[in-house]
């Protein structure tokens, strides 16, 4: 009898080492989302002016994506379509509405998101950065939507400010008291990067999700007077004011109004890098590299806003168009996939694929439970580099503002649909983008068999929603 016990209590043991070693080789995930970064603001994406060394380092040693497309042009509905696995015409956000008086509207409580079935699966679960899919104690909450640990910005309106007034920890609201006049301000991003380095270390022995939607850099333009700053201060000042008739005093008018913000700007990019770097030191100083996966992308195309210049800083890559359009110069994002041992360095792909991938990606690669639904198609086989890799039909955008926006990327072929709201059987413009990558050369004219079918594909991708309508009341 005593033998027979001390049988079982050895099976016991043993089958808890094995289950220790199953969760070890379980890798670690960790996913940087930039927010408002453009497809040329790295340099391993031909950035000439801003320096990004840590992310080139990291498509060196990964994989860089060219093909690869963002849930939609603006903040809010990209990220629902990141974390849920499905397109705009079917994710349940599509549209920055916001609520007063902080927070955006929720996901619902019946959304399945990649993060909890990755919890379902062992996974401890953190995201540290802007979130915007609703507010704390509603149905979007990230507790609600499968992360244990979150820091930073609940609202996305609260995030234009980068020395806000409080932050969030979980459920708990972090009043930043020095953030006044008269006391020491508090650089949020910088607190949250604080945040984020811990709970790599907190968790190291387990696996990890550890998601980082960083605000930077993401308008209002605005930084410490660091070595980030100091380091572009005086560099485009040649450029602040030549071409330009000031007057009298032109420099310093020059400096003032268009060297300060672009400065500012590439200090942003500067500093996300870093911080991108810091991730990478951390996973290499706890032997974790060899078992982490650490993926970089942006939420949507560049922006505009707060005195950005995506044209002096050919932000967008040749690209035609910026945030909030769904001309690839506001929807396709920079992507780079590190997977030591199993991704091979130095390597590119131009598998066409967009957000709603990663739900089905991050659960085979977690063995996490497969997902109610999805749009997505898993890209485990192109990160191995095996040949065997489905493919999209067609990829469908919609962007709820300006009167609405339609668009499908199917092969080589792209249109898009304006005005949407007015008449969802606007003309559609084509292009070849084999041919004109810029969008610059409208050939739906002599093309009508093309936009017969992309128009079937938008009314097949589209499902009307109440809380955002599109194409009806």
């Amino acid at each position: 009898m005593m033998i027979k016990k001390m049988t079982a209590l050895a099976l016991l043991g043993t089958m808890l080492a094995t289950t220790h070693i199953i969760a070890q080789q379980r890798p670690n995930i960790v996913f940087i989302l930039a927010d408002d970064l453009g497809y040329g603001d790295l340099g391993v994406y031909g950035q000439t002016k801003i320096k990004t060394p840590n992310i080139d380092r990291l498509a060196r040693e990964g994989m860089v994506f060219t093909q690869f497309y963002a849930g939609t042009s603006v903040c809010a509905p990209s990220r629902s379509s990141l974390l849920t696995g499905q397109h705009t015409g079917h994710t349940f956000v599509r549209g920055n509405k916001e609520i007063a008086p902080e927070g955006q509207e929720p996901l619902a409580d019946t959304v399945q998101s990649y993060a909890t079935l990755l919890k379902q699966a062992g996974y401890a679960t953190g995201a540290f950065g802007k979130w915007g899919l609703g507010m704390v104690g509603t149905s979007g909450a990230p507790d609600k939507k499968g992360f244990t640990t979150f820091f930073g910005y609940n609202c996305q309106r609260q995030s234009h400010r980068y020395y806000p007034t409080h932050l969030w920890n979980n459920n708990e609201k972090v009043e930043l008291t020095g953030n006044d006049l008269t006391q020491k301000k508090v650089y949020a991003p910088d607190l949250i990067q604080i945040m984020a380095l811990a709970f790599i270390m907190d968790h190291k022995d387990k696996p990890f999700f550890l998601f980082i939607p960083t605000t930077l850099p993401h308008a209002e333009l605005q930084g410490p007077d660091d070595e980030y700053y100091k380091m572009y201060e005086h560099s485009f000042e040649e450029h602040a004011y030549k071409g330009n008739d000031y007057g009298p005093g032109a420099k310093v008018a020059g400096y003032a109004s268009v060297e300060k913000p672009r400065a500012t700007y590439a200090a942003m990019v500067s500093r996300m890098d870093a911080y991108v770097g810091q991730v990478l030191d951390r996973l290499d100083a706890l032997g974790l590299t060899d078992n982490t996966i650490v993926i970089f992308a942006s939420d949507n195309g560049a922006h505009q806003e707060g005195g950005a210049d995506p044209l002096f800083f050919n932000s967008t890559g040749g690209l035609r168009g910026y945030k909030r359009d769904l001309y690839e110069g506001g929807i396709k994002t920079p992507f780079i996939v590190k997977w030591p041992g199993k991704v091979k360095a130095g390597s590119k792909s131009d598998f066409v694929g967009a957000f709603w991938d990663l739900m089905p990606t991050f659960t085979e690669i977690g063995g996490a439970p497969k997902p109610r639904y999805t749009d997505g198609i898993s890209i485990v086989p192109t990160l191995l580099g095996k040949k065997k890799q489905a493919t999209h039909p067609y990829l469908y955008w919609e962007f709820h503002e300006d009167g609405g926006r339609q668009a499908v990327r199917m092969g080589k072929w792209k249109g898009i649909r304006q005005n949407v709201m007015k008449d969802h059987n606007a003309p559609l413009e084509l292009y070849d983008l084999s041919k004109d990558p810029a969008e610059q050369h409208n050939i739906a004219a002599t093309n009508a068999g093309i936009v017969k079918k992309m128009s079937a594909y938008m009314k097949e991708a589209h499902v009307e929603s109440d809380v955002f309508p599109l194409t009806g009341k």
